[in-house]
């Protein structure tokens, strides 16, 4: 009975955990936009499943700040703020540049063999053009920077913040074509650096990568926010 317990449960976790994926991946990829609705009984339905999975998924996906609760709405998918961006860059240019300073001092012959695959497949998305494929190469890269860094209070620190991380590549990504060339040619030059044993470089080079980034980024979400207050503005005009 134990045992049919325990497989019980393992199989709801799982279940949960596939629910999740799926909308999460929707909402990174666009199809549910910041401030739409979430109906569990829709979402069942559309995934195939009981409310009681979804429901366990997006309590999941509220704690880690992906949706959130609305006045007489439920719960929506959660706006990403041009603030917390900022904020969040601002810390990952600090620990993406230690990371790499650390992994061309521990490991720079491990960065060149096993980095230059991870290199070769983010190039190969950035032609391929699928915003998945492009987040999932750029988190595998920096996640292998981590652990050559060998430094695990460092992964463990940038951990909970990748799925925000996926949020913001995925908005961005989809509206920017040129962008992912240039993401993977300052991914290389990082590498390079790294797999040469120096240490300053890779670290110089990973505050300007991810500095760079954030003004994209903060940029486009500033912009998006100026519009929807004044798109706001206007249906009050209107009445």
């Amino acid at each position: 009975m134990a045992v049919e317990t325990d497989a019980r449960s393992l199989t709801r976790h799982r279940l949960v955990e596939q629910v999740y994926g799926a909308i999460f991946s929707e909402i990174t990829e666009g199809r549910l936009a910041p401030n739409t609705r979430l109906i569990q009984d829709e979402l069942a339905e559309a995934y195939g499943v009981s409310r009681q999975p979804v429901q366990q998924a997006l309590l999941l996906l509220r704690n880690h700040g992906i949706v959130r609760d609305a006045p007489r709405r439920g719960l929506v998918v959660a706006p990403l703020e041009a603030s917390f961006v900022q904020n969040l860059y601002e810390v990952r240019g600090v620990l993406e540049g230690l990371t790499a300073r650390l992994a061309a001092e521990r490991n720079p012959a491990r960065a060149g063999r096993e980095g230059a695959p991870l290199v070769a497949a983010g190039q190969a998305a950035a032609t391929g053009g699928s915003v998945a494929d492009l987040i999932a190469a750029d988190i595998a890269f920096h996640r292998f920077l981590g652990e050559i860094a060998e430094n695990p209070i460092i992964v463990e620190t940038a951990a909970p913040h990748f799925n925000h991380l996926k949020r913001i590549m995925g908005e961005v990504l989809r509206e920017d074509e040129a962008m992912p060339a240039r993401i993977w040619d300052e991914h290389a030059a990082i590498l390079s650096a790294i797999a040469a044993g120096d240490g300053e470089a890779a670290d110089r080079l990973s505050r300007q990568h991810i500095a760079r980034a954030a003004t994209v980024f903060v940029d486009r979400l500033r912009a998006q926010e100026v519009a929807s207050v004044e798109d706001a503005r206007n249906r009050r005009v209107a009445r």
